[in-house]
């Protein structure tokens, strides 16, 4: 039986951007003309190009590292076996590692030249990794990897440079994952999240609260800079960054966000400061509030319904964030779930080449791995999941396509430096609701440190 290492959670990394399409037949057709310019993403590589690499000899043993809970890594390690099976002369040592500590540990094994040989990224990640020459251009493998089977506008969300760096796992999007049986429990009906606002959120949380056993929240304490992001993009037309790589969010809008917070806090709609501290770090669903159905929402990824379902014993649900209707923009957005990209350093990066095709464009893949890492950017995968699909599954299919409707088409990728916003804004928000930071000096803060970090 394959072992895998390290500790497993599951979070995909904040928001590289926003996008626009046109329904689920497109669902994973984003990013496209989104990024206000046109890219050859998806194109054809040149045979020189694709000629660079020599010629890998004899056996090859590949190193395959991503972030994920145990359903993932069973569900991974299973593909790998079928792949393996297929592939006798390649073996591939797999590893998952948590979340928190995924992209420390990557950032120390480039460091030091150790870098597995297929690393999952996402976010900002790519683009930083691949700027400082630490991914392979992917044109280099194509005869052994077929990106003419993906969507052109995933495909742009690894592209980067004039380099197709990144091959999506799948498409997925940000939104709200609510408990049903917890508002039953507390005698609160379902929003109508077509039209509701943030004041009406925040009153549903507290009636929850009110009404539901000890111990039981609203919601889990929302901050988090996809959250953030969704709310600025929703008050301002703008989100965190800005096209030219510079921070578009002002330091009002964070003290708004956080006067939001504190008063969830402060009515018990949210918990309070000790716990949401400790659950800041994105514990894997197992550990959440909303996993242990002890918290009717949560702000969350759509490709994680079935994890927080499972998690729970209850299917949940996922609903419009407040306020997507009724402000200045929309403030949800879709992306790609995650990225395959291979080191440029790997010993063997046509057989790395080889599992990544494997893994996104073939149906016997996409039968162990279904929607895990969000909905596959294959179209001819994704109709072949359709008739399998889970109930929870399916609801994850229909949010995409429902917020396929709200989406516009700005789209703006996290400049070098942006992922250290996950860490600058977890630590002003303890001190939010420790009470020994004000909200306008926290939004001050908050801007001056994330300008610093993508300067």
């Amino acid at each position: 039986m394959r072992t895998t290492r390290g500790a497993q959670r599951v979070r995909t990394t904040p928001r590289a951007g926003r996008a626009v399409v046109g329904g689920l037949a497109t669902a994973a057709l984003l990013l496209t003309a989104a990024c206000g310019q046109e890219t050859d993403a998806g194109s054809e590589p040149t045979e020189t190009a694709a000629a660079e690499l020599p010629a890998e000899e004899g056996p090859a043993t590949l190193r395959f590292v991503w972030w994920g809970n145990e359903e993932r890594a069973a569900m991974t390690n299973t593909a790998v076996d079928a792949f393996e099976a297929a592939n006798p002369d390649i073996t591939v040592e797999t590893e998952s590692v948590d979340f928190n500590s995924y992209f420390d540990r990557l950032a120390t094994a480039v460091a030091a030249g150790d870098q597995a040989d297929l690393i999952t990224l996402g976010g900002a990640y790519p683009r930083e990794y691949g700027d400082r020459g630490v991914l392979l251009d992917l044109s280099t493998v194509s005869d052994e990897l077929d990106l003419s089977t993906l969507d052109e506008g995933a495909l742009s969300n690894g592209f980067f440079s004039d380099t197709q760096y990144g091959v999506p796992t799948g498409v997925n999007t940000f939104g709200l994952i609510v408990n049903p049986a917890v508002f039953e429990a507390a005698g609160v009906e379902l929003p109508d999240d077509e039209t509701w606002d943030w004041d009406e959120f925040m009153e549903i949380a507290t009636e929850i609260s009110a009404n539901a056993p000890e111990g039981t929240y609203g919601v889990e304490d929302p901050t988090a800079p996809d959250a953030l992001d969704l709310y600025a993009n929703q008050h301002t037309g703008v989100g965190l960054y800005s096209e030219d790589g510079g921070v578009a969010i002002e330091p009002g809008t964070v003290e708004e966000w956080f006067d939001m917070t504190t008063q969830l806090m402060e009515s018990g709609a949210s918990p309070e400061a000790s716990i949401s501290s400790e659950l800041a770090g994105q514990p894997s669903p197992e550990q959440t509030l909303l996993g242990r159905g002890l918290a009717g929402m949560k702000f969350g990824w759509s490709n994680l319904l079935t994890a927080y379902s499972t998690a729970a014993g209850q299917d949940m649900v996922m609903l419009l964030p407040p306020g997507e209707s009724n402000h200045e923009g929309p403030g949800m957005w879709l992306q790609a779930s995650q990225l395959f990209t291979i080191s440029a350093d790997s010993e063997f990066p046509r057989s790395t080449a080889k599992l990544i095709d494997f893994l996104v464009n073939s149906t016997e893949s996409a039968d162990i791995l279904g929607a895990n890492r969000g909905i596959p950017a294959n179209p001819e995968v994704r109709e072949h999941l359709r008739p399998g699909l889970t109930p929870v599954q399916q609801t994850e299919y229909d949010f995409i396509e429902r917020v396929s409707e709200h989406v516009d088409g700005d789209f703006v990728i996290g400049p070098t430096g942006s992922t250290d916003s996950v860490a600058i804004l977890q630590r002003l928000n303890d001190q939010v609701l420790f009470g020994q930071l004000e909200p306008a000096a926290a939004g001050e803060q908050f801007v001056t440190e994330l300008t610093a970090a993508v300067s």
